[in-house]
């Protein structure tokens, strides 16, 4: 399996892989977090865990078990970390700690290393029964709610180390921090290469004209994402060009704010006919990779985003991508090489007429984006970060071996 990347990924990355494949085979690896669809990383542990499992690695993912009350509360936390005023009392805190210890009588949590992902599971350090515990945080923690902040790095003081997408969104703790974005799988069903056929059928679904020039944005309906500003953006540049506006976006169990969102942004649409806004079941990924590869521009107009997945995929698939000024969006975004970085709608609009209006100037961005992804972005490339991580915790006297 991990052989089929030849080719695509570097190769330093299939070799480091292969090596430490070697140095795990038959040790334990657990993943946790909250959900199985829906965002990022569900997504990518989808694709990771075969890999991991490829090479040796007995490899497991559990999932954390909640009611609407835990994920309100957890919503609240995400929120207030990413730097949103929310008030959390002690019994919301208390609750969150309780349904972890809930998990814990039920999960496995038996492994040589355990990965704990994001805040929901974050408390089950505190019922660990051994190995190496890691907790990996995708969110931006640039500007958190200090209280919010400082009540999580409590738990994190039990780990052996922390993971973070950006190196301004690490916080001073004494424990090993490492610095790992995410990424995407040029294989999956999300990012491999479709016919036009396959593309045609997906436009046709949804009553997409084909022959009109599309703005899309992927993402879930978060306020953070901003689909009013994507509106707001799109009103300013049909007024010079034609144009199509397409917001897709599928559910996350964990995000109980999600049909809100939806509901103010189909308000916002006015029932404009040339906006599509796309609820689409777990798993589209087909009708994404289409979507991305029939648009014109890609906006990723958020105002805090972890990392912004969508943006390197729609750089993969040849894409230059207009994206928020934020979180792990710069560091996929080469301003003016793969794409442009934007803080305001009227910035979006400008940077998309751009675009719609100099053809050659988008392929070439295009192109760009597509190489640096190959570079840094690549499923393979996190598949070596984490077991490096491993590698080290276990190895601090001693973190370099012969390739």
């Amino acid at each position: 399996m991990i052989d089929e990347y030849h080719g695509i990924a570097p190769k330093g990355d299939l070799l480091l892989i292969h090596k430490l494949g070697e140095k795990f085979n038959g040790r334990s690896f657990l993943h946790i977090n909250s959900t199985r669809q829906g965002g990022g990383v569900a997504e990518i542990l989808q694709r990771m865990i075969p890999l991991l499992r490829d090479i040796g690695i007995n490899t497991r993912w559990e999932v954390l078990k909640g009611d609407s009350r835990f994920y309100d509360i957890t919503k609240k936390i995400h929120n207030a970390l990413q730097g949103n005023p929310e008030k959390i009392t002690d019994d919301m805190w208390d609750y969150h700690y309780e349904i972890n210890r809930k998990n814990s009588e039920e999960l496995d949590l038996e492994a040589d290393t355990v990965l704990i992902h994001d805040p929901q599971p974050l408390p089950l350090i505190k019922f660990r029964k051994n190995g190496n515990w890691i907790w990996r945080c995708h969110i931006d923690l640039s500007n958190p709610e200090i209280g919010v902040c400082e009540r999580m790095l409590k738990y994190c003081a039990n780990y052996e180390s922390a993971i973070f997408s950006m190196p301004n969104f690490a916080r001073a703790m004494k424990i090993s921090e490492f610095i790992i974005p995410p990424s995407i799988d040029p294989l999956s069903e999300k990012n491999r290469e479709l016919s036009d056929v396959e593309i045609r059928e997906t436009l046709e679904k949804f009553d997409i004209p084909p022959d009109r020039p599309i703005i899309l944005q992927v993402s879930r309906f978060d306020r953070f994402k901003d689909p009013v500003g994507v509106i707001k953006a799109y009103r300013m540049v049909k007024k010079y060009n034609d144009c199509i506006l397409i917001l897709a976006g599928s559910p996350a169990t964990d995000d109980p704010e999600g049909e809100t969102v939806l509901n103010e942004v189909r308000e916002f649409a006015e029932n404009d006919p040339d906006i599509y806004i796309l609820l689409l079941p777990p798993f589209s990924d087909r009708d994404i990779n289409a979507l991305q590869r029939a648009a014109t521009v890609v906006l990723q107009k958020s105002l805090k985003e972890g990392f912004g997945l969508t943006v390197s995929e729609a750089m993969w698939k040849g894409k230059p991508v207009i994206g928020g000024a934020t979180g792990g969006i710069p560091l996929q975004i080469a301003h003016r090489f793969t794409g442009f970085l934007v803080r305001t709608p009227e910035g979006a609009a400008f940077r998309t007429r751009q675009f719609l209006n100099n053809p050659v100037m988008l392929k070439r961005m295009g192109e760009n984006g597509r190489e640096y992804v190959r570079n840094n972005f690549l499923i393979t490339r996190q598949v070596r970060d984490y077991l490096s991580v491993w590698y080290a915790i276990e190895n601090k006297d001693d973190t370099v071996f012969e390739i």
